[in-house]
């Protein structure tokens, strides 16, 4: 997600000509539809709903862009948060509950972990599934920004109107969270347990 000096200078100028020309803002929308669309369907899960969502987040977006202001987080971020606005109003009107897929969980990147975390994850990611499904919706959105969005805790943050080192223990909790979910309270039976999901969520 890193960008070198050169591209955030090109990406600036490019933001301030959208101001005032669509054209501008055109070349921004084909640079981050599909990221938002991805991010809109992983909290909604239904295809035509991120679709109508998506395109609700960008003339929002357009109409507000005069505003946008710098300030020291990429401007993906502020789509992102406009998105997270829309996506949570979307929820409450309909009170429904972010429900992952398990096509959507393989799709994780989690090689930032290592390839011992992501072979287990696709081992267990049915019992991994049931695990965030019973997350709360603040908490879905993290994983969903963290692994498949592969934002920092910083743009997290921001996204969702909370610190950086809120993120961080909110992210730390709910690892603990799928880890006491997954291996459960019966010790007993080793079978049923992931220890691999205890160690490493342990060392957060």
């Amino acid at each position: 997600m890193s960008k070198t000096k050169n591209d955030s200078r090109e990406e600036s100028l490019l933001i301030e000509r959208a101001k005032t020309d669509k054209e501008a803002f055109g070349q921004l929308y084909e640079r981050y539809v599909d990221r938002i669309y991805n991010y809109v369907y992983y909290r909604t899960g239904n295809a035509a709903d991120a679709e109508d969502l998506t395109a609700r987040i960008f003339e929002r977006a357009i109409k507000h862009i005069g505003n946008y202001q710098d300030q020291g987080v990429p401007f993906s971020a502020w789509l992102y948060r406009i998105a997270h606005n829309l996506v949570a109003n979307w929820h409450r009107d309909r009170s429904r509950r972010k429900i992952v897929s398990i096509d959507d969980v393989s799709q994780w990147v989690v090689t930032d972990h290592g390839p011992e975390f992501a072979t287990q994850l696709m081992q267990d990611k049915e019992a991994l599934l049931e695990s965030i499904g019973r997350l709360p919706a603040d908490r879905q959105e993290l994983l969903t920004l963290k692994f498949v969005e592969r934002l920092s805790n910083a743009e997290i943050g921001d996204i969702m109107g909370r610190s950086e080192g809120a993120i961080k223990s909110l992210y730390h909790r709910t690892l603990l969270s799928l880890r006491d979910d997954m291996v459960g309270p019966d010790n007993e039976h080793p079978s049923k347990q992931r220890p691999f999901f205890a160690r490493r969520f342990g060392r957060q």
